[in-house]
């Protein structure tokens, strides 16, 4: 069973798709990249997964919420010129390789 919330165009042939499925018996929200792998013969594009991505077990929804309404609230304080209070990270982060995605963000950027 896999439940289609809402595809995000991310750039020409790629998409993030939201959606709801199964995996060994517990409900999975999927948030993941997928990008055009061809066309069918009526010249539809046909999407595919990639590995980037999250899956989250449904009984986190709330947390991912909170994290969002979160995310809009830094979002608003950026846009008056603020900066919001952050919480103390619960776990130590390594950046030293520096941020996934990083390269393929600076690339879209210089395109």
């Amino acid at each position: 069973m896999t439940i289609l919330i809402k595809d995000i165009q991310r750039n020409v042939n790629e998409i993030i798709r939201i959606e709801v499925s199964e995996f060994k018996g517990k409900e999975l929200i999927n948030i993941r990249i997928w990008y055009v792998a061809g066309r069918d013969a009526d010249g539809k594009e046909i999407y595919k997964p990639t590995q980037k991505g999250v899956a989250l077990n449904i009984s986190e929804f709330a947390e991912l919420m909170d994290g969002m309404k979160r995310l809009e609230a830094y979002i608003k304080d950026k846009e008056h010129g603020t900066i919001p209070d952050q919480p103390a990270p619960l776990n130590k982060a390594d950046y030293s390789e520096g941020l996934p995605d990083q390269e393929e963000i600076e690339g879209e950027e210089e395109a």
